[in-house]
């Protein structure tokens, strides 16, 4: 079994907010992330698929194409957006860190399928103290 990892770069705004909540306890709970007129970050996303060595190219799969993936998929759609307000895959999900690395998952793991490899992680990191790490539901 071979990992491979591509890494693509986007920026996003978005806002945490609890909707059942007071405005007291969201600034409470979210900090200046709960911010009314949002905030951005600039993300950095790792994305690691595995599997065995195609004996005729060399690849568990093609970098490019897996850069495609991201790009088409993910980097085109939230770059310079709001996720609260502009990504259709996040609508109606809160959008932490967390719930947009599983919402990325949810959006290329097909497409990964399709061109013979799995996807193992889906690494997003928000800022540079803090990142999560998403490995499917294993």
């Amino acid at each position: 079994m071979v990992f491979v990892t591509r890494v693509e770069h986007f920026n996003a705004a978005h806002k945490l907010w609890n909707h059942n909540w007071s405005v007291e306890k969201n600034k409470e709970v979210f900090g200046k992330c709960a911010n009314e007129n949002y905030h951005g970050h600039n993300y950095e996303l790792h994305v690691t698929v595995k599997g065995e060595v195609n004996h005729e190219t060399g690849f568990v799969m093609n970098a490019k194409e897996l850069g495609d993936i991201i790009k088409t998929k993910i980097v085109d759609i939230a770059d310079h957006c709001n996720l609260n307000i502009d990504v259709p895959f996040m609508s109606g999900k809160f959008t932490s860190a967390e719930n947009f690395a599983i919402a990325i998952w949810e959006e290329i793991e097909n497409e990964i399928k399709l061109k013979g490899a799995q996807l193992h992680c889906v690494k997003l990191i928000e800022t540079q103290r803090i990142y999560v790490e998403y490995f499917g539901n294993k």
